[in-house]
């Protein structure tokens, strides 16, 4: 049996799902895989699956298109690719209570956005509320990244940014009501997130091995698309992990995540090269990309970025 090592991005959640389907059913092993799935929560989110891929202690990890980029310019050395689109498009949004009054991102002007630290993402938001009239001026303030959904309840933050699959339904089902600010909607052509993501070096020593593993893990994903509330079971029952504790909520959360998993084809993990044409163009051209040593980045090879090698064959699922 082959081993290889996932790092997820996040405790175990339903853009997860496929990893632990595929495990659950023997997808990896019929494809003479052992797969080990970490949790950063293991090391209290110390190092992220980033790092821990570029050091060579993983041979996988769950990453936004930022980290991507980020290392290709920051640690060349040490290129990472991303292998497949986990989300066939973008299932974020910024945003606020609507008790709070704040129903435009211009008027998040002055007041506090709780931060991630991601690379890229405060910018983000502060371009986001200029391209709505404002003149992007926030405070961030960064929780605990757990707590940050706790935070914007408790009016410790004005604005947040979450998945519409996982805090959306949250909030639906706690009658929270909320203002979504989508980003498409405010011109920002965002990436991909999250992706499977390897090392260069890895593609050209374990081209089978990952082969293997990406089309056990489509399987894993498509199944979910077809039966979500038995995914959302086998998700439960697999990771065991306690934060998957209420079945229920993982279900609904599952039947939402999973209208995100196949693009219009029915096809998961392919990714769009004008997806990546485009956000890499809106960081330049806004001149947030650095390298090692500070200076602006303004050109990027994006074909090194990405690959489609490993799920362009992959069946689709026929929608109706």
């Amino acid at each position: 049996m082959d081993l290889l090592r996932l790092a997820l991005d996040w405790t175990p959640n339903t853009n997860h799902t496929g990893f632990y389907v595929a495990s659950a059913l023997g997808y990896y092993r019929d494809a003479n895989l052992t797969v080990e799935i970490t949790s950063p929560d293991v090391d209290k989110y110390k190092q992220t699956p980033a790092r821990r891929l570029a050091k060579g202690e993983v041979d996988l990890a769950v990453v936004p298109s930022e980290s991507v980029i980020s290392f290709h310019t920051t640690t060349p050395n040490v290129p990472l690719v991303a292998v497949a689109a986990m989300l066939a498009r973008d299932a974020s949004a910024i945003v606020t209570l609507q008790q709070s009054g704040l129903e435009r991102p211009a008027q998040l002007d002055g007041k506090v956005y709780g931060s991630y630290g991601a690379r890229f993402e405060d910018d983000i938001v502060r371009q986001m509320i200029r391209n709505d009239g404002g003149r992007g001026v926030i405070a961030t303030h960064k929780p605990t990244r757990l707590n940050l959904w706790q935070a914007l309840l408790t009016n410790e933050i004005d604005a947040t940014w979450i998945f519409l699959p996982w805090e959306g339904v949250e909030a639906t089902l706690n009658d929270v009501q909320l203002n979504r600010f989508l980003l498409d909607d405010y011109e920002i052509p965002y990436g991909y997130s999250p992706l499977l993501a390897t090392r260069q070096d890895l593609i050209d020593q374990k081209t089978d091995v990952l082969q293997r593993f990406v089309e056990a893990t489509a399987a894993g994903f498509r199944f979910a698309v077809e039966k979500p509330d038995e995914a959302a079971h086998l998700l439960c029952k697999t990771s065991g992990h306690p934060t998957l504790a209420d079945e229920g909520f993982v279900e609904l959360s599952q039947q939402t995540a999973s209208g995100y998993y196949l693009d219009t084809a029915g096809q998961w993990g392919v990714m769009r090269r004008e997806v990546w044409v485009q956000f890499v163009n809106y960081l330049i051209r806004h001149r947030l990309i650095v390298n090692r040593d500070g200076e602006i980045v303004m050109n990027l090879d994006i074909n090194k970025l990405f690959t489609n090698q490993f799920v362009e064959s992959l069946p689709a699922v026929r929608t109706v």
